[in-house]
């Protein structure tokens, strides 16, 4: 299926590993001029930022470097954000506010910064990675819960505003993925346990059995960036393998 995507530039945040690079690399086989972007030094886009999203002017000069270097941000991917498994109880103020500029904040100044090109230009679309704890908090992730249920909200408010624009903007909602995130030493499976235990545990807690892999949900935000999306605008369209509820 042509996509549309060819030759559309492109800014995928927290793309260097997980969700982010999967969604990067099936943009690249579709043609696309792919801005990757991540804490690490190096990305496998046509242009790669190191940039801390968390940090205010980050965004905005992420946004900076891929116009200066195409003219253009034609899509924007805001997939940076993270957790760690911990109690309600026990977060503090400055914990909160961590993962309100993680899970939040960084795609409000991306997509404050990519806008006035889009509007400009009268097209673009927007993905943001929320989860489907956003949707039913994850008890374990109290934090990340409560920010990733505001993108939701975040995304519907800008889709309702900009799409006289000729702008998109949807969420996709991920269940458990097997990123780095969840598999690696010291990772959202072993802060609950036996490593593999748990990730049977998760698994089977959803009715598909098993995690998603980066490749499924990064298909999902490749289709909704497409011409082939063009009507779909303020979803958030679940990539969870049926999840009702989190089990954690």
């Amino acid at each position: 299926m042509e996509l549309g995507l060819k030759d559309k530039v492109c800014v995928v945040t927290g793309s260097t590993g997980g969700i982010g690079l999967a969604a990067a690399k099936q943009l690249r086989d579709e043609g696309a001029t792919v801005v990757t972007s991540g804490r690490r030094s190096e990305g496998i886009g046509d242009l790669h930022v190191a940039a801390d999203l968390t940090q205010p002017g980050a965004a905005e000069e992420l946004i900076a470097a891929a116009v200066a270097a195409f003219g253009r941000v034609d899509c924007l991917v805001n997939n940076v954000g993270g957790t760690d498994i911990r109690k309600f109880e026990e977060l503090t103020d400055d914990d909160w506010q961590a993962s309100f500029e993680l899970n939040l904040m960084s795609a409000v100044r991306a997509t404050r910064a990519a806008l006035p090109g889009m509007k400009e230009r009268g097209s673009g679309s927007i993905v943001n990675v929320s989860s489907s704890a956003g949707k039913r908090p994850s008890l374990g992730m109290p934090d990340y819960s409560v920010m990733k249920a505001a993108m939701l909200s975040y995304s519907r408010l800008v889709a309702d505003l900009y799409g006289g624009n000729g702008i998109r903007c949807n969420a996709v909602t991920p269940g458990p993925t097997a990123t780095e995130a969840w598999l690696d030493a010291g990772g959202l499976a072993e802060q609950q346990g036996n490593r593999d235990e748990v990730l049977a545990k998760v698994g089977a807690g959803r009715p598909l059995g098993r995690l998603a892999q980066p490749d499924e949900v990064a298909a999902v935000i490749v289709f909704l960036l497409s011409e082939r999306a063009s009507y779909v605008t303020g979803a958030a369209w679940s990539a969870d393998g049926g999840t009702v509820q989190i089990i954690i």
